[in-house]
């Protein structure tokens, strides 16, 4: 959301600077996410000045340029080359001087330097429309009154520019209240007030609006709990013309741009103030009355676009005394209604609609205006006759129109205010801090906030209509923290924590660690859609209502959208990928299945090159590296199966209690090729779920540093060729030795020097004992029982 500095100063007035009053908004939860400059005519004519052209000549060695001398003031003479065709002695000019810089209308820039033209030095530059951005006329030179004008008069002094500051506000959406430049001033000036800033607020009250004559209008609501409020104004004798200049720089501030005086006045309010306006061309409502309710499902209508839609028959519709639709109501208009430059009367509402109704429509028919997303999330009831009051008295001023008999209003329930008990020990309770009850009451006070009653220990208060994202007793103290100061609650010098324990209860303890984890080891972590296209839709989940056909079903895996990552990054010479995603996908057997998997994918080098490792691709077992990294967090005995996969050239399944875990292999080709890579990917996905509910409970075991040193021994064990390391592992652990600490696997050979069939693995082996330094004799003892152990069970030899 887009707010004027200089619009906003129309509600508060404050000494501070545009920096300083973002800061103040972001402290107050409007952060403010950048200040940028806007100029009406960008450069504001800066370094033009008014000349008058004394001597114009051909220029001896060009056909269609002119030598001309130019009086800037001040006694200086310019000589000039100019290429316009209009140029002439006596005129009177705008000539920009050496050092200026012009922006041209499609915003490029432009120095004015001295510099030789065709051998004919050129002090400055006769400037036509376009190149000062003041039109797109390029036509010639702008030729200026020389009664109007005095020579040598910066040139800008004879307009009047506009140059603002405008705030990017990243408005979240429950800040209804904030929608509009009035809005943000409220909510300022009760951030001043209660801090004893300086600030001059007024609050904005209805306009005295008088009529002329009477007006055969009126007005039916057929459902007042879809239009809980309307207000109507038929305004006569109207001029639908270009607004004038402010008006036009105000809306062009926020990136509107200027349509018609009438349309810019409806604009004007809804940002000004947050109500969203509609006129209608009166003459074009049937029977001189205007109708709120619903038409029939399966009724055309066109919108202002130019769309024919077709109604489903629950959108709040405005509609003439034939009950043809004129308009979507808070939402679009229609074509056939909307103002003109033939207009001369209309009809002017200011209303509340349902927000879920408008909420409905808008999402429908796919239409997101400015007046739907304030309608659709509230806006305020009590403002909908100041907003109208105030756009008449506008077009009375810029349109010269005047209403016509009294304002046409449908009220039949006013909309109360919202009750609220708030407890001072909850206040505390929350904020970790005592605040005085008088400063809260301050603060309330300044939020507009009535205390209707002090009861024990607390306050009944009513909180306005306008603010419906605060109805309950948590809401009230979250706006009194916001306005007292987030920096004004000390931290604790002492935090003090019990450490918990993994339990499968825990819905983002495993997740948290892993994703550190991977972190920590290049990972980065991406987010993608839910929603997809498939080419294989068996056990897909359809949408009923998709956004698109390419988001028609829910995805089955999370290989596909790491795989568009990875295609990304490659095309643009990333392509050393190291991926990982937490996300759920879906399935539809006999009944909706949902699972959470956390997926990675790897492609590329697994390190960056350098002149000690030119070459470090990743492979199949770098991958599975990674994965042990992650079980190994589980506690749980693992085993490896070889898996069949589509999705895989090789790959391997992880179970542990008969339960898949986790799936990691080679991308195939084919996926690979549909996904435009060139390059070998690896995929793993673990099953998040599965390992909550099987993973280790057990309390946490804090353990001392070992005071004694670690003793190494090695094997290198020459065994046959079917023997894997798994089984030697598996068979070293059961060693009942107390000492052996770890076992470690650091070379495989196999070929020259070997008999035929054998090979060799060298195999380290950690011994500890926590009470006392080793001796050689128990060293000795492990090892030969290992010895024993491999010779016994595969017939294993020492290499020397």
């Amino acid at each position: 959301m887009k707010i004027s500095h200089s619009w906003l100063q129309d509600y508060i007035q404050t000494d501070y600077r545009p920096e300083k009053i973002g800061e103040y908004l972001t402290d107050i939860g409007l952060e403010v996410e950048g200040i940028e400059k806007f100029e009406s005519v960008k450069g504001s004519l800066e370094g033009i000045v008014v000349g008058k052209v004394l001597t114009c000549e051909q220029h001896p060695n060009a056909d269609k340029l002119k030598k001309t001398t130019v009086d800037v003031g001040n006694g200086k003479i310019l000589n000039i080359v100019c290429g316009a065709p209009n140029v002439a002695a006596g005129q009177t000019v705008p000539v920009a001087v050496v050092g200026t810089q012009l922006y041209l209308n499609d915003g490029s820039p432009l120095v004015i330097k001295e510099a030789k033209i065709r051998g004919e030095v050129s002090q400055g530059m006769i400037c036509a429309e376009d190149e000062m951005g003041l039109s797109d006329d390029h036509g010639g030179i702008m030729i200026l009154d020389g009664d109007q004008y005095e020579v040598g008069k910066n040139f800008a002094d004879y307009f009047d520019l506009s140059n603002d500051s405008v705030f990017e506000i990243g408005l979240t959406p429950n800040r209804t209240d904030a929608m509009s430049h009035y809005g943000v001033a409220r909510d300022l000036n009760a951030f001043l007030s209660s801090n004893q800033l300086k600030s001059e607020f007024a609050k904005l009250d209805s306009k005295t609006v008088t009529s002329s004559g009477s007006t055969e209008f009126t007005l039916e609501v057929e459902d007042s709990a879809l239009c809980p409020r309307y207000i109507g104004a038929v305004i006569e004798n109207v001029k639908v013309a270009d607004s004038p200049d402010w008006l036009k720089n105000r809306l062009k501030a926020i990136g509107l741009s200027p349509i018609n005086n009438i349309v810019d006045i409806t604009n004007y309010i809804l940002h000004g103030l947050g109500q969203p306006l509609h006129a209608f061309d009166a003459d074009k409502i049937a029977g001189r009355k205007v109708i709120v309710g619903v038409s029939q499902k399966e009724t055309k209508f066109t919108t202002l676009d130019h769309i024919e839609r077709t109604l489903n028959g629950t959108e709040i519709m405005i509609k003439d005394g034939d009950g043809e639709a004129m308009c979507i109501a808070g939402v679009f208009g229609g074509e056939n209604s909307g103002v003109s430059e033939n207009t001369t009367t209309i009809f002017l509402e200011s209303a509340y609609f349902n927000p879920v109704a408008v909420r409905k429509a808008a999402k429908y028919h796919g239409l997101n205006t400015d007046a739907s997303f304030r309608f659709e999330r509230g806006v305020d009831p009590e403002i909908t006759r100041t907003a109208l009051t105030h756009a008449i008295s506008m077009i009375g001023e810029i349109a010269g129109g005047a209403m016509a008999g009294d304002l046409l209003e449908h009220y039949p329930e006013k909309i109360e205010s919202h009750y609220v008990i708030l407890r001072f020990s909850k206040v505390e309770q929350i904020l970790g801090t005592k605040i005085h009850k008088e400063k809260i009451k301050e603060i309330l006070k300044s939020l507009e906030i009535t205390v209707l009653n002090e009861i024990q220990n607390g306050l009944e208060l009513s909180v306005p209509a306008y603010r419906a994202d605060v109805t309950r007793e948590i809401d009230v103290i979250e706006e009194i923290l916001r306005i007292y100061g987030y920096n004004k609650i000390d931290s604790q010098s002492k935090i003090a924590f019990t450490p918990a324990k993994l339990t499968p209860d825990d819905q983002d303890a495993l997740e948290n660690a892993w994703a550190r984890m991977l972190q920590s080891n290049g990972f980065n972590e991406v987010m993608n859609n839910s929603l997809t296209s498939l080419k294989d839709e068996s056990d897909a989940v359809k949408l009923l209502n998709p956004l698109s056909s390419d988001l028609q079903f829910m995805r089955k895996s999370l290989l596909e959208g790491l795989l568009e990552n990875a295609d990304y990054n490659i095309k643009r010479k990333n392509a050393d990928i190291k991926f990982f995603e937490l996300g759920k996908i879906y399935h539809k057997k006999e009944k909706y299945l949902e699972r959470k998997q956390l997926a990675i994918l790897v492609s590329g080098r697994d390190a960056a090159e350098n002149w000690l490792s030119p070459k470090s691709a990743t492979d199949f077992y770098r991958m599975k590296s990674y994965l042990k990294v992650l079980t190994d967090k589980l506690g749980l005995n693992i085993e490896e199966k070889s898996l069949e996969d589509a999705r895989f050239s090789d790959a391997l399944e992880l179970l542990a209690g008969g339960k898949t875990i986790a799936r990691l292999g080679k991308v195939a080709p084919q996926l690979l090729k549909d996904a435009d890579i060139e390059q070998d990917c690896f995929y793993a996905e673990l099953e998040l779920e599965t390992c909550q509910t099987l993973r280790a409970t057990g309390t946490f075991k804090f353990n001392d540093i070992p005071k004694f040193n670690k003793i190494r021994r090695d094997l290198a064990l020459l065994v046959d060729r079917n023997v894997s390391y798994a089984e030697l592992f598996d068979l070293a652990k059961k060693n009942p030795s107390k000492y052996l600490r770890s076992i470690n696997l650091f070379d495989v050979y196999e070929g020259k020097n070997l008999p035929e069939g054998k090979k060799s693995y060298a195999m380290s082996f950690e011994l500890l004992n926590k009470e006392k330094t080793l001796e050689e004799k128990d060293i000795s003892e492990v090892m030969n029982s290992l010895v024993n152990s491999f010779k016994k069970e595969f017939g294993a030899e020492l290499r020397s």
